[in-house]
């Protein structure tokens, strides 16, 4: 802001001009020291284009920087006219001659009172305005005069539209008139000589801000901000900047932050859930019809080697646990079995440790747990998170005592152990029922399918039958012959045949189904575990799948999701830099890279999640890649370019990858139990460490006497005081039990024979390399270091 004085002479007015100006324009200015705003400086501007003030006179001034001199082509005085270039450039009126007999009818228009140059970016191009002609008389129509007749002609009526008494010429002299309001270009103002601009098609600049309402989905990059603000990037990287924040135009920022910039650049924020996107999305996939009693589904849980699908197998009278590796089970397994009791679904989970991941997803979408037990083993660990999933998820627990054939089985130990975690039996005043079981001679199972449809009568399941179908992924994978293969659990619903499904971020129509017998099906209700075959890409584990009608709208969910996760994955990436950077000063880790490749989607989660849980202070384990299928070129060629480990767990390598890996000599190994494969890598990361390294002690001498050697200066008589004097070994002079030098041995002689051990109790010479300050009552310290390899 500026006052009326300070302002008027950058538009070549006095203080009183401007005032006057102020007041014409209807703004309300006493005095010259009245400040004058943006607002205040736009209505003049207005003022002056609606004709308040039809010209603006630029008094002429003198040559300076900015300013030109242009030749007089005619007139008495000055040969030069100094004119100030404000524009790009200037067009200027020749002056004619000064008339011999000025004409009355010639006579010179007063001029008006100077008005400023109204700023904006119509007054940024100064164009001259030709002065009015004077009307020319009526003339008869003879022959046409010649041609030098006709030049004289026109040259006189130009002297007549500028003939002016001389005083009025030398007032006049030196000015130039632009008019502030321009008007179309006519006929008749081209006929006059006005040189007149049309900015009808003109872009305007807005007066005012245009405020934007953004929408904010999650994490935005700085270009997507940007673009829905309808700024440049760069703005909003300065924007960040005097925030404090440092980024790029590919940077993701978080929802925090986003709004944050927004408000603060004069925008509104509508913050836009992730949750409300997806739940306009699939308003339209809901299952319709009236509930019905459905089958429960049941999660069989336990620590390894407790006899899970062996009791599963005595139910189905299948033999599926002799054909797993090491006799785990190291996959999710669905089953719906048709007992005595009615219809009962399975969800077979693995015991191993690695597999609390995919016991976790069991547990989420099961009604009822049946927590194995071996009567001979006890509660042990996998029992302990199994029982903590269950809770976490709100499901009832039943208690199945297995192995209670074999001699050393104890049932009131695994109830006791139990009660220690919360899960009190029946018959202690509880209400979890345990019901004792052999799988191998089929005691108690028959007990353990009633009391599984009691629980479930108790529970009143129900799901609509008819409808879009809605579920869950149990298990999916990578099939070399038909593609990609998912195991869905239909919760509610009706799938069939040519469905269009949405899983995660992946999507597709249902090609072909199958039960867990491998019969083809047409469709499948609530609680009914299918193989489905025809999605886009390998869904995650525990991913919710859904039936849509329009396939554009599958697309849109499925790419928005992926989005989601690519921005999350970055902003995880971009913290995890920001921490490298932080470390770098620290002692650099020992990493191990690996490429791991699995068969099933859930047995490559749970390994990426049990390898990583390796890592240490001292040694990281790095995965570089996890996927399912079998080892392809672009693996191999990876694994050499990272140098990493190649792990396969129940895939092998293609042709192409297995001469990259033989030419290349990397390191490949397979697996199929899961407990073999992380006892190597746990080898393989113990020597990716350095080796701890200790001292010993070999021996102490006292120093009794000093003798001077031309040779080698200082020697000490010692005598050896505990273990022996050995060549070889670093040594320590110890003088008061404080270490005053370091180094080593430079002769060690008994009597005059050179020797390479003095053992204890015996007298020596001996000589310190380097060193001639022996005094006696040291003591010579005789050391070496041990390496130790270090274990995790």
């Amino acid at each position: 802001m500026s006052t009326v004085a300070e302002y008027a002479p950058s538009l070549k007015m006095s203080p009183e001009q401007m005032l006057d100006l102020c007041k014409r324009a209807g703004l309300t200015k006493q005095t010259e020291q009245d400040l004058l705003s943006e607002e205040d400086k736009r209505q003049l501007f207005n003022f002056v284009r609606k004709g308040g003030a039809s010209k603006v006179t630029l008094v002429q001034s003198r040559p300076s920087a900015g300013q030109v001199e242009i030749p007089r082509t005619s007139g008495p005085g000055r040969n030069r006219v100094k004119v100030k270039v404000k524009g790009k450039y200037q067009k200027v009126s020749p002056h004619a001659e000064e008339p011999k007999k000025p004409s009355a009818e010639a006579a010179p228009e007063p001029a008006e009172e100077s008005a400023p140059q109204a700023p904006g970016p119509v007054a940024d191009e100064p164009v001259e305005a030709k002065p009015k002609k004077a009307e020319a008389k009526p003339r008869a129509k003879p022959d046409a005069p010649p041609r030098g007749a006709r030049k004289g002609k026109s040259r006189a009526r130009g002297r007549e539209a500028h003939g002016k008494s001389g005083q009025t010429h030398e007032r006049q002299r030196g000015r130039l008139h632009i008019e502030s309001q321009r008007r179309p270009r006519t006929r008749r103002a081209k006929k006059r000589g006005q040189v007149v601009v049309d900015n009808k098609h003109q872009f305007m600049e807005p007066t005012e801000q245009i405020v934007r309402e953004v929408a904010i989905r999650g994490s935005l990059t700085v270009a997507e901000l940007a673009m829905a603000m309808a700024v440049k990037a760069s703005a909003v990287i300065k924007t960040l900047m005097e925030m404090g924040e440092t980024a790029t135009i590919n940077d993701p920022l978080a929802p925090d932050v986003a709004e944050l910039v927004v408000e603060t650049m004069g925008h509104k924020v509508q913050r836009v859930r992730e949750e409300d996107v997806e739940a306009e999305l699939l308003l339209d996939s809901t299952p319709s019809g009236d509930p019905v009693r459905r089958p429960p589904v049941v999660t069989v849980m336990g620590h390894v080697d407790h006899g899970k699908t062996s009791l599963l197998d005595h139910i189905r009278k299948t033999r599926v646990a002799a054909g797993e590796a090491g006799g785990i089970t190291q996959h999710i397994g669905a089953y719906q079995l048709e007992t005595a009791h009615g219809r009962i679904t399975f969800l077979d989970t693995p015991g191993h440790a690695a597999f609390t991941a995919m016991r976790a997803r069991g547990a989420r979408c099961t009604d009822l747990v049946v927590l194995v037990v071996a009567a001979d083993d006890g509660v042990k660990p996998q029992t302990e998170e199994a029982v903590r999933h269950a809770r976490d998820a709100e499901v009832p627990i039943i208690v199945a005592i297995n192995k209670m054939d074999r001699d050393n089985a104890d049932p009131e130990q695994v109830r006791t152990g139990l009660a220690a975690l919360g899960v009190q039996p029946e018959d202690w005043g509880g209400d979890v029922a345990f019901v004792p079981v052999s799988a191998k001679t089929g005691e108690g199972v028959d007990t353990l399918l009633e009391t599984i449809s009691l629980h479930a009568e108790l529970l009143d399941l129900k799901a609509p039958a008819e409808g879009m179908a809605n579920g869950v992924i149990i298990e999916s994978s990578l099939d070399k012959g038909r593609g990609v293969t998912a195991t869905v659990l239909v919760q509610a619903g009706r799938l069939r045949r040519r469905d269009l499904l949405l899983c995660g971020q992946e999507h597709g129509r249902v090609r072909s189904m199958f039960d867990d017998s491998g019969t083809s099906v047409e469709e499948a209700g609530p609680s009914f575990p299918v193989l489905v075959l025809g999605l886009s890409g390998v869904p995650q584990a525990g991913d919710a799948v859904h039936v849509l009608a329009d396939e554009q709208k599958a697309r849109e969910m499925a790419d928005y999701r992926k989005e989601a996760e690519k921005r999350r994955q970055m902003a995880e990436s971009r913290e995890s830099a920001l921490a490298w950077t932080t470390r770098m000063d620290e002692q650099p880790k020992a990493v191990l890279n690996l490429i791991v490749k699995a068969d099933v989607r859930g047995s490559s989660e749970a390994l990426r999640s049990s390898l990583e849980n390796l890592s240490t202070e001292e040694a990281e384990i790095k995965i570089v890649l996890s996927g399912i299928g079998g080892i392809n070129e672009s693996d191999a060629v990876l694994a050499d370019t990272s140098q990493s480990i190649l792990l396969g767990f129940n895939v092998r390598a293609d042709s192409a990858a297995r001469r990259i890996i033989a030419d290349r000599e990397l390191d490949l190994r397979y697996y199929n139990v899961i407990y073999e494969l992380m006892d190597d890598v746990k080898k393989a990361l113990e020597q990716q460490l350095a080796p701890e390294i200790r001292e010993e002690i070999v021996g102490l001498a006292e120093v009794r006497d000093v003798f001077r050697s031309s040779k080698m200066g200082a020697v000490a008589g010692c005598r050896v005081a505990e273990g022996s004097v050995q060549r070889g070994y670093p040594i320590r002079v110890l003088r008061d039990h404080v270490v005053v030098y370091e180094g080593e041995l430079e002769s060690l002689r008994r009597y005059k024979d050179d020797v390479d051990e003095v053992p204890n109790g015996t007298e020596c010479g001996i000589a310190v390399a380097h060193y001639n300050d022996v005094q006696v009552g040291d003591q010579i310290e005789v050391y070496r270091r041990v390496e130790t390899a270090r274990t995790l």
